[in-house]
């Protein structure tokens, strides 16, 4: 029985923004996958989705603030909200991008990169759904997953970006490129930061 109340509605918002991460991702790959004259709904789909997760960031930070005793510790439950957070911001970052700079038809390591980021965004979700039951070696195996998609991703973007280099013969077209293949090379790091996160999680509490 205990004497003061625990808040276990964290976890539901981990959740919710773990949700979004994976639907803006799918997003991300559509948007690749599209035509450039087809790409504008989702970059602005994936614009909604990041104010929607910030929102959800910030009720779960004032929560924090407002709660006496917490599920998880509350230096792991600010940095897990942060960092799923951050993954959604790379995510639209990467959208805004294709935008601004006007990018043509994706080549083929973008699209790759991508998928790889919403598989990536699936494994953290398997993995903070079932979080609050201490299910330590789903959560683990959820987050070694997403770290080999990380070298799986490093490995795709070191091959992509080696081809832009040697059959981009427009500069402006190759910076353009450039850019985008590295912050879709950063967003997958952002995903091993959180599946990091989670596993240590897991592991102080199993």
């Amino acid at each position: 029985m205990r004497l003061l109340p625990r808040d276990e509605r964290f976890f539901d918002l981990f959740t919710s923004v773990a949700t979004l991460n994976v639907e803006a991702a799918r997003n991300l790959l559509e948007l690749f996958k599209a035509e450039p004259s087809r790409r504008g709904h989702l970059v602005e789909s994936i614009k909604r989705l990041e104010h929607q997760a910030d929102g959800i960031t910030h009720e779960l930070v004032t929560r924090l603030d407002r709660s006496f005793i917490t599920p998880l510790d509350r230096e792991d439950i600010h940095l897990l909200a942060s960092r799923l957070d951050d993954v959604l911001d790379r995510i639209d970052g990467t959208a805004r991008r294709t935008a601004i700079f006007r990018a043509e038809a994706s080549p083929e390591g973008a699209v790759m990169l991508a998928d790889v980021i919403a598989r990536a965004t699936e494994q953290l979700l398997n993995a903070v759904k079932v979080l609050e039951n201490g299910k330590a070696p789903v959560v683990i195996a959820a987050c070694v997953e997403v770290k080999r998609l990380e070298e799986e991703g490093d490995a795709v973007y070191a091959e992509w970006l080696g081809r832009l280099f040697d059959g981009e013969k427009d500069p402006i077209a190759l910076m353009k490129w450039k850019e985008i293949y590295d912050t879709l090379e950063k967003t997958l790091d952002q995903a091993e930061d959180v599946a990091n996160i989670l596993e240590s999680i897991a592991i102080k509490h199993s």
